[in-house]
């Protein structure tokens, strides 16, 4: 582990000044990706800025536009009802993430930016369609989720620039959503994960949202498969035509954890899961 200079500022704007005047400088936020890729050498920063006391990053708050703070602990976003009513699949990936010493420590605005393609809280966060809100020396601008990853580990952000918080917008009357993931063990990184959010009316699908986990090089929504089920009533024949798309669209690889057929397959299988446990719900006048 090389060694490296700590500093700990206390506002968004000391933070910034560091950002931009310490060369090779990288932000931390819970440290749960960046430590371990700097003890395994493979990462060598001269200078970290530690965002952990900088209030502006912290909190949630629920509304007609949801604010989640970057620097807020993944354990926090379990202890919100109101957040678990409005955003239940966001939750359900909150509590598929790692174990409660990691999400007592992993912040969002981390699993975000470290870009991996199996990020838990993309997904959904994907379904909801996040805005995020990003600072710089330049100063302030809101960048779409979807357009935020560009390849694994690389994002959007600009030299200097810093995730500050992920607004959310209220979900439409209607709509139930739910995350699925599938590991080799509880506390395993995603072999495929999927996030599904549907608008429905009485039995049919007026609108799918749907992205998916660590079966691209990014996190992705599935734009073929939502148009499938837009506007449509779920029989046995569609269910079965979405899985295959669904599996069609994602572009996984094979790694030492799984083989990119097995991820293809997981991803209709996900999606089966998901539709009958959201249309289920429907019928039964439940939540999911």
């Amino acid at each position: 582990m090389t060694a490296f200079d700590l500093y700990r500022p206390t506002s968004l704007p000391e933070a910034l000044r560091l950002g931009a005047e310490l060369e090779g400088a990288r932000y931390l936020g819970g440290g749960t990706d960046l430590m371990v890729r700097i003890r395994e050498g493979k990462q060598r920063p001269k200078a970290l800025v530690s965002l952990g006391r900088i209030a502006e990053l912290e909190g949630l708050s629920v509304g007609e536009t949801t604010r989640i703070g970057a620097g807020t602990r993944v354990a926090a976003l379990l202890e919100s009802p109101a957040l678990a009513e409005l955003f239940p699949a966001l939750v359900q990936a909150a509590g598929r993430l790692g174990s409660v010493q990691i999400r007592n420590l992993a912040t969002a605005g981390g699993n975000l930016c470290n870009a991996s393609p199996c990020a838990d809280l993309a997904p959904p966060l994907l379904v909801a369609e996040a805005r995020l809100e990003v600072a710089g020396p330049a100063g302030r601008r809101e960048v779409p989720l979807a357009d935020f990853f560009t390849a694994p580990g690389t994002t959007r952000l600009g030299p200097g620039e810093l995730l500050c918080a992920i607004h959310v917008p209220r979900p439409r009357s209607g709509t139930r959503a739910c995350f699925l993931k599938h590991g080799r063990v509880a506390m395993d990184i995603a072999l495929a994960s999927l996030a599904v959010a549907v608008e429905l009316d009485g039995e049919t699908v007026t609108q799918a949202r749907l992205a998916a986990g660590s079966v691209a090089p990014r996190p992705v929504r599935l734009p073929r498969t939502e148009a499938l089920l837009a506007g449509q009533r779920l029989t046995p024949e569609l269910l079965a035509r979405v899985k295959a798309e669904a599996s069609a669209e994602v572009q996984p690889i094979s790694d030492v954890r799984a083989g990119a057929d097995f991820r293809r397959h997981m991803i209709g299988v996900l999606l089966g899961r998901a539709l009958a446990a959201l249309l289920g719900a429907q019928k039964d006048g439940r939540s999911a």
